[in-house]
């Protein structure tokens, strides 16, 4: 029998700051439905979450009853429900029974909480990346460096199957802040697009390894190397981007043993760039798609808390 909307098991939503993304999903696990939007929590917060979600669900013909499980910035202070923080260290699974009830809304939805590391010197906070990480490596027997790049990346350590603490690194927001609002805007104006084979970004991302130190030296001569040698927009924008990654590399790698494997846990352009990054510093990453991550563990969630 052809599964339907109307039918579906349940919804799995990951609602990012900017983004949401929606599945339906059927008794067997087959997706019988997607919705990707820019309707992040900084638009549901004005519009309304609950506006945006039924909307969503009934452009899919969804059935009134079908519950959905979220993650991500649903569940934050400005969100639809604050769902709270699990403290590390924690067992992924352990992520589920904190799950956070929305009232009054006609259908079991449930909010998955973030993770809370609350080292007076260290303290650090994720919110989405709990559930790729229960997807990907809930069951993993081990110990496991992971690396979940993005606007601001997480570094995360786990030990069969238990989060024992992680880094916050801002690496995408500074890049942006950087090349859009600094004097390397100049730099890097009219660049084309780039990859990670570029010579230039694998050369600055062992630079920054070498000499994270040195990093706001380095990123001036972005702007003097494109001055005083004639460095063309895209060769300082893959200068720039390869610094900022190799700095955070750097940073990740402070506190690891050397050798250790990387689990890299990202999609598209990023995961491209990221694994060539890495291959610069000399290590060996598995990549772990980071949508196929999100959905597994939102159901491995909805397993747990709808069993039938």
């Amino acid at each position: 029998m052809t599964s339907t909307p109307s039918s579906a098991a349940y919804a799995a939503v990951d609602w990012g700051t900017t983004s949401f993304r929606l599945w339906l999903i059927s008794d067997t696990g087959a997706i019988i439905g997607e919705r990707r939007t820019h309707e992040g929590m900084t638009t549901a917060a004005k519009s309304g979450f609950a506006p945006i979600f039924n909307a969503h669900l009934a452009a899919l013909g969804a059935g009134a009853h079908v519950p959905a499980v979220i993650c991500g910035m649903a569940g934050a202070r400005q969100g639809w429900v604050e769902a709270g923080y699990l403290d590390v260290p924690a067992a992924l699974g352990d992520i589920v029974g904190q799950a956070a009830r929305v009232p009054d809304a006609g259908r079991d939805i449930r909010i998955l909480p973030g993770l809370a590391q609350r080292d007076a010197d260290r303290p650090d906070v994720m919110r989405g990346e709990e559930t790729q990480l229960l997807g990907a490596l809930g069951k993993a027997e081990g110990a496991h460096l992971v690396c979940m790049p993005g606007t601001h990346s997480k570094w995360v350590r786990v030990e069969d199957g238990r989060v024992t603490g992680f880094s916050t690194f801002m690496s995408g927001e500074l890049f942006d802040v950087l090349s859009k609002q600094s004097i390397l805007s100049h730099a890097v104006a009219e660049a084309s697009a780039f990859d990670g084979t570029h010579e230039a970004f694998r050369a600055a991302v062992a630079e920054a390894i070498a000499h994270p130190a040195l990093a706001t030296n380095l990123f001036f001569t972005v702007r003097s190397g494109q001055l005083l040698h004639g460095h063309d927009a895209t060769r300082s924008k893959a200068r720039l981007s390869g610094l900022t990654i190799g700095l955070e590399i750097a940073g990740a790698l402070s506190s690891t043993r050397p050798g250790t494997a990387v689990s890299l846990v990202a999609s598209g352009p990023l995961a491209a760039l990221y694994g060539a990054a890495l291959d610069a510093a000399g290590l060996s990453a598995t990549l772990i798609d980071a949508d196929l991550a999100v959905r597994d563990g939102l159901a491995s969630a909805a397993h747990s808390l709808w069993p039938a």
